[in-house]
């Protein structure tokens, strides 16, 4: 047994030398020369482990085996977990791929070369130390022979940079991880506090090398491992996570019924402004009026979570509200671009809708974990089995219920915890007390367990612990369950639905408990950049605060102090005061004030620092933007931004309101970037543009109101496309030679359709340099300005593919300005020739109505001439989901509250282009030609 005495010694030891340690180890006898090795004193048949605790942390382990452990050198100090009370029967090995596992939340750092080969047994001691509670033991044990987890961290590029590192890495493990020691420890551990801060320094530099030079071998698991114990716990304890679901799911009640519970509003008051204020997250006029949400609004509160012992965890929630109407779904689309999990909501009765599966597309393409909860089950006609159904066949994600609800309807009382087996209700005016009991009620005992075997059983399709215990038929423990759901939420795996009422106050606290055990804090999730002084390289970013600085502008908003810029910090500081660098145009700003937003009341801070959310002031840029403090070259990517698909003509209708308009235009161009204003030469009109009437009508009301300016509108004007036909050749010479600089260019080659309705393709086949290169860019240039007005209807282009092969150019008289106008010539005859067509937008359409007006709705779309795809039928209603062109759009909101008597509701997205029909295509052709004539008549 080591001595308080020995304890000091190695860790006056590591002080003095730390460059031979890769850890800290000791016994009776101390390693000092490499090779050297501590020899079995006894002849014991049987290994033997004798331990002792010293002040509740660190625990001493001396360890005799019968196999020698192999020699890794400077490069492998090997993690073992050991629990205690563990004796290893007396043929176990040690090699350098196996790793000895047990429960026990134990990490030692072994140190001391390896003994001669062949040598008899020896002892080996390891001091250890305690790892958080969530430290998952099990996964790291070797599978089939090969080494897993943890010695693939150990091995990863961050631990293999340099001896030097290693060392530091190492001998600064074992002393960050600071004990409550007693006074003969006191001493030494001051000692060491320069060492600490010197080993973090290196530690941090040494993991942005890595993030740089080897992204992809650089593991999350390193870079939480090599964590500051400060920061480590402080992003273990925040979760950014934002709110989505279709329209009308309870989005904002569930928010406000959140901010209530975590005691960030006083009051709960509900959507649509019934009681004269209206939700915290609503605070534009237009939303409590209307009862949508319009704007994604950000908001913080401070969870605490109860544990089985009793023991409180307070956890820092960033939290955004989003829209849940299609024509707003660019606010969907920033949120989740920076967050790193969410709720799904999903309605008890309609299950998953049209807008559920947008916000499913949106959080695949950011990979973004999901939790869902499945809302309204106090709703006549609630059916939250139905909705998981959906979730796995219609979103087509694993998905199980973590909780069984104790009635639905009007007789909906709470739920029942499938992972603790105990019912969960709510008690109080506002459901603020939540009561836990060991006893199920009877009349769900059935479902209870028939829906706890479906819970395992879709567990072991995506998670090998459970999948082993599964086929072992041994019952899942608690921790077993919950670490196996959060690793297989947190890979994009499964999402595990959680039921309640928001409305009715019920089973809101559970979820925001499944917010923290599932859902990733920032450093579990992967965030990539690109170094543009590599050629836009990917390098890792890492969320410590010591790293110099990265953040991504995602939300812009006008204030009453300025422009409102959200930023989403992904690595180093961002502070009060200090210069920092827009990577897309190398402009150097000052931020003068960083705020924490909730909703549209400001906290101001000094600092924000890796992981968090906040906003500043006076930072002229836009959307998507990253900002840096200029010591690295990264650039983030944006978010993805849909087209407009509808547009208007707009001006002001008193000429005096003319620098108002053009302020509000400008204004809300900077914020949304899914509204566009243009200016239409020919027919001297502004143009605006957006996702849908709804999103453009918002904007028209808050110019009157926000600028006091009345607009007069146009009839909406469809964003039509034009595509070429079939394949045309062409050999186009653009000749001017009249005395003085002329113009020479001749270009031949193919146009043909690349097969897809999509983006268009310039290429360039010459042989023999017949056009020199910079010729060449010239008419790349002048195809894409081709493409952006076509010659049939003056709309864009999509799915053409031109190629030149071959062409001549002139000594004097060629120019790119040549190449480029013979370019567009040539594009305009070929594509006329072409027997080219007009393409509409096509847009998904989702009718819900009561069932008894079924008829009507069908009626009503085959007027359109809809195709419908599918029906269904609910208990009280239907839905039915059909395609329809835009331009047979227009008015059905009001025609459907005619047909179902202001019952029937809609939901519409843009969907993909198509032709036209023959007599739209002629109409549209004869528009443009007659509007043509008429501006040369002028």
């Amino acid at each position: 047994m080591p001595s308080i005495s020995s304890v000091e010694a190695v860790l006056s030891a590591a002080e003095k030398d730390s460059s031979k340690l890769l850890g800290l180890a000791f016994g009776e006898q101390r390693i000092t020369t490499p090779g050297q090795y501590l020899p079995r004193s006894d002849a014991q048949k049987e290994p033997q482990i004798s331990f002792n605790v010293s002040s509740g942390t660190y625990i001493v382990i001396s360890l005799d085996l019968d196999a020698p452990f192999p020699s890794l050198g400077f490069l492998g100090p090997i993690l073992h977990w050991i629990h205690p009370g563990f004796k290893p029967s007396a043929n176990t090995t040690v090699t350098g791929e196996t790793v000895l596992t047990t429960s026990a939340p134990f990490v030692a750092n072994y140190i001391g070369p390896a003994p001669p080969p062949g040598s008899s047994p020896h002892r080996y001691v390891f001091l250890l130390y305690e790892q958080p509670d969530s430290f998952d033991v099990e996964k790291y044990a070797p599978k089939n022979g090969k080494p897993v987890g943890n010695w693939q961290r150990i091995r990863s590029p961050v631990r293999l940079q340099s001896q030097n590192f290693l060392y530091q890495r190492c001998a600064s493990t074992a002393a960050l991880r600071s004990p409550i020691v007693g006074p003969a420890y006191q001493s030494v551990f001051n000692r060491n506090n320069l060492q600490r801060r010197n080993a973090s320094a290196a530690t941090a530099a040494a993991v942005l090398e890595a993030a740089a030079s080897n992204p992809d071998g650089l593991t999350q698991e390193a870079i939480i491992d090599n964590l500051d114990p400060a920061e480590a716990i402080r992003l273990s304890s925040l979760r950014n996570i934002g709110i989505a679901a279709h329209i009308d799911s309870g989005k904002t009640t569930c928010t406000e019924r959140v901010l209530f519970y975590t005691g960030r509003i006083n009051a709960i008051h509900e959507v649509r402004g019934r009681d004269s204020v209206g939700a915290k997250m609503d605070s534009m006029d237009l939303e409590r009026e209307k009862g949508i949400t319009i704007q994604s609004a950000a908001t913080f509160c401070d969870w605490v979570k109860k544990g089985e012992d009793g023991k409180e965890e307070k956890y820092h929630i960033n939290l955004i509200d989003t829209p849940g109407h299609i024509d707003f779904t660019i606010e969907v689309e920033r949120a989740l671009r920076v967050l790193d999990g969410a709720v799904m909501i999903l309605c008890a009765v309609s299950g998953v809708q049209s807008q559920t599966i947008t916000v499913d597309r949106q959080m695949r393409r950011y990979n973004v974990p999901r939790i869902s909860f499945v809302n309204k089950m106090d709703r006549m006609g609630a059916n939250p089995f139905k909705a998981v159904e959906q979730i796995n066949t219609k979103l087509k994600i694993p998905a199980a219920a973590v909780q069984v609800p104790i009635g639905a309807e009007d007789e909906f009382e709470g739920v029942v915890d499938l992972i603790r087996m105990k019912s969960i209700y709510n008690e109080g005016p506002s459901g603020e007390n939540i009561v836990i009991k060991d006893e199920i009620p009877e009349k769900v005992k059935s479902v209870v367990e028939e829906r706890r075997r479906m819970l395992i059983e879709t567990l072991a399709d995506v998670d090998d612990e459970i999948a082993e215990l599964f086929l072992e038929e041994t019952e899942p423990t608690e921790q077993q369950l919950k670490a196996a759901i959060r690793r297989a939420t947190i890979g994009l795996k499964f999402t595990p639905v959680f039921m309640g009422s928001a409305l009715a106050n019920k089973s809101v606290q559970p979820m925001l408990d499944g917010v923290i055990d599932y859902l990733p804090n920032p450093s579990e999730v992967e965030n990539l950049a690109l170094d543009r002084k590599r050629d836009e390289a990917s390098v890792k970013l890492v969320p410590y605060n010591s790293q110099p600085f990265v953040g991504l502008a995602f939300k812009l908003e006008e204030s009453n102090f300025g422009q409102l810029t959200y930023i989403r910090v992904y690595q180093g500081t961002l502070r009060k005061g200090a210069n920092v660098f827009n990577a897309r145009n190398n402009k150097k700003v000052k931020v003068p004030r960083i705020v924490r937003m909730h909703s549209n009341e400001m906290e101001e801070v000094s600092e924000i620092g890796a992981g968090e959310i906040c906003a500043v002031f006076g930072v002229d840029c836009a959307s998507g933007d990253t900002f840096t403090d200029g010591q690295l070259g990264y650039t983030m990517t944006s978010m993805f931004v849909p087209e407009p698909v509808i547009s208007l003509s707009i001006k002001p209708k008193n000429n005096k309101d003319s620098a108002n308009f053009s302020k509000a235009m400008a204004r809300f161009q900077r914020e949304d970037p899914t509204f566009r204003v243009s200016y239409n030469a020919e027919s001297e009109e502004t143009l605006i543009s957006g996702m849908g009437e709804l999103h453009l009508d918002i904007y028209i009301e808050r110019m009157r109101r926000e600028y006091r300016v009345d607009c007069v509108t146009g009839p909406p004007q469809v964003a039509y496309r034009e595509t070429i036909g079939n394949r045309v050749e062409f050999d186009h010479l653009l000749k001017k030679q009249s005395g003085g600089p002329g113009e020479y260019a001749r270009v031949v080659g193919w146009m043909e359709p690349t097969g897809k309705l999509a983006d268009n393709k310039f290429e360039e086949q010459i042989v023999g340099g017949s056009i020199s290169e910079k010729f060449l860019f010239a008419c790349e240039k002048g195809f894409n300005l081709a493409c952006e007005k076509g010659p049939l209807i003056g709309h864009k282009v999509l799915g053409t593919r031109m190629v030149i092969n071959d062409g001549a150019t002139h000594m004097t008289d060629s120019s790119e300005m040549s190449f480029k106008n013979a370019t567009q010539q040539a594009f305009r005859k070929a594509f006329m020739e072409s027997n080219p067509s007009v393409l509409e937008p096509m847009m998904k359409i989702v009718v819900t109505a009561p069932g008894e007006f079924q008829g009507d709705v069908i009626s009503l779309l085959n007027k359109r001439n809809a195709t419908i795809n599918d029906t269904e039928t609910g208990v009280d209603e239907f839905s039915v989901y059909a395609d329809c062109s835009l331009n047979g759009m227009f008015g059905f909101s009001t025609h459907l509250r005619a047909a179902t008597q202001g019952k029937g509701e809609f939901t519409m997205e843009f969907s993909h282009y198509e032709k036209a029909q023959p007599q739209l295509q002629k109409e549209l052709i004869q528009k443009y030609l007659k509007a043509q004539a008429d501006r040369h008549k002028k």
